[in-house]
């Protein structure tokens, strides 16, 4: 019981940002920084030949492969952005998700490289560049340059909830902070320490696998579904509290997707309510959640009447059709057992506690004599193994 039938759509219309709206957002951010990070990566590469500097041209190559991620990033929040479909119920989210995985592996990869480029050439000291002062301006260029990008791209990332435009800023970060150790590098290669520009290398290689590792760590643990932090868990619980009618709540699940969040409870309500009262209840912590927890897109409540972690089960009792009619056999001969208008059964505990409607002027309008049908009625049903009581319920 309860909602959660149109997860992706729930995500998309009522709460967050419209998919078209986040793709747009991540477009724009994208290629702003995609059109810095061709000159960028350009300048650096051609400077670091002309100039003689191997860290900026590893720095370089470390831009380029922004250019890469832009592209996933743009490919993925298109894709991502897509509603929920037949084959796709929950939505496309999790595209972003598996790009970020790639985002973090390319930067693994590029880190590699350059480290093991630096570390050659560290073992031949012949193979040591000799940087000019044009590198060292190029480098400085660089750190302002991709600091600003990585602001920029962080407050659109913020505005969307979107952990792949996180990502690519970071990105953005990497790169500033690997131009830093490249301006540290070439400074020490122009004051004579010709090693210092390819430790600087090394050093731009490890921090670039560094944030690489970060983040494909980071969405591999949302493509195993693991749940929310604990502090979020606690507000989604106390949120669902805060819902007049829940008594309790258990097994509660949450799990990612790309921005969003899905989440999974059982609450625990009045064994007695109606159906429909029940129904009612659960669409009210649905939509308490939706609206109060940012993260959170959508809410499949399960309805208890009892906590199923501690109760006995009940899964061997029979349901309503031969319930009923094992009922009806212990009330045969019984007098007036066809007055009886309404059978309720409640499932609790491993037994069944079982409501009887019967007018209060049947056996000829005597209400003594109709609580002793009840009576009779009650004390034969309570015969079954499966039956706890009987509530005998007269208008």
């Amino acid at each position: 019981m309860g909602g959660g039938q149109q997860p992706a759509a729930a995500a998309s219309g009522q709460v967050g940002q419209p998919g078209a709206e986040r793709y747009i957002g991540a477009r724009r951010v994208t290629l702003v920084g995609a059109v810095i990070n061709v000159v960028l990566a350009t300048l650096k590469v051609v400077l670091g030949v002309v100039g003689h500097s191997a860290a900026l041209v590893a720095d370089g190559v470390h831009s380029f492969s922004d250019l890469v991620s832009d592209a996933v990033v743009l490919y993925a929040a298109k894709l991502g952005s897509e509603h929920a479909d037949e084959r796709h119920p929950y939505g496309h989210a999790r595209i972003e998700t598996v790009a970020t995985v790639a985002v973090g592996g390319l930067l693994m990869l590029v880190a590699a490289g350059i480290a093991w480029d630096a570390v050659t050439r560290m073992f031949h000291p012949e193979r040591l560049l000799h940087p000019t002062w044009l590198t060292l301006a190029a480098a400085l260029l660089s750190v302002l340059a991709k600091e600003a990008l990585f602001h920029y791209t962080m407050r659109v990332a913020r505005r969307l909830r979107s952990n792949l435009l996180r990502a690519n800023a970071w990105h953005h970060r990497s790169d500033a902070i690997s131009s830093v150790v490249v301006v540290v590098g070439i400074g020490g290669a122009l004051a004579g320490l010709d090693y210092l520009d390819a430790v600087a290398a090394v050093l731009v290689g490890l921090m670039i696998a560094k944030a690489g590792w970060d983040l494909a760590a980071h969405s591999i643990v949302e493509l195993v579904d693991t749940g929310l932090e604990p502090e979020r868990l606690e507000e989604i619980r106390n949120a669902i509290l805060e819902v007049e009618g829940v008594g309790s709540l258990h097994m509660l699940r949450t799990r990612r997707m790309g921005a969003e969040a899905l989440v999974d409870v059982h609450i625990l309500v009045d064994p007695t309510i109606s159906v429909s009262e029940g129904h009612q209840l659960s669409e009210k912590v649905r939509w308490h959640l939706i609206r109060n927890v940012e993260e959170v897109a959508d809410v499949t409540v399960h309805i208890d009447p009892e906590d199923d972690e501690v109760a006995a089960p009940s899964m061997h009792l029979p349901l309503r059709e031969p319930m009923v009619a094992m009922l009806r056999a212990t009330w045969a001969g019984l007098a007036h057992a066809d007055a009886i208008e309404e059978i309720t059964l409640h499932y609790l505990d491993g037994q069944v506690e079982v409501e009887l409607l019967l007018p209060l002027d049947l056996a000829g309008g005597s209400v003594g004599a109709a609580r002793a049908v009840g009576a009779a009625l009650a004390a034969a049903a309570e015969t079954l193994e499966e039956v706890r009581c009987v509530r005998v319920h007269y208008h």
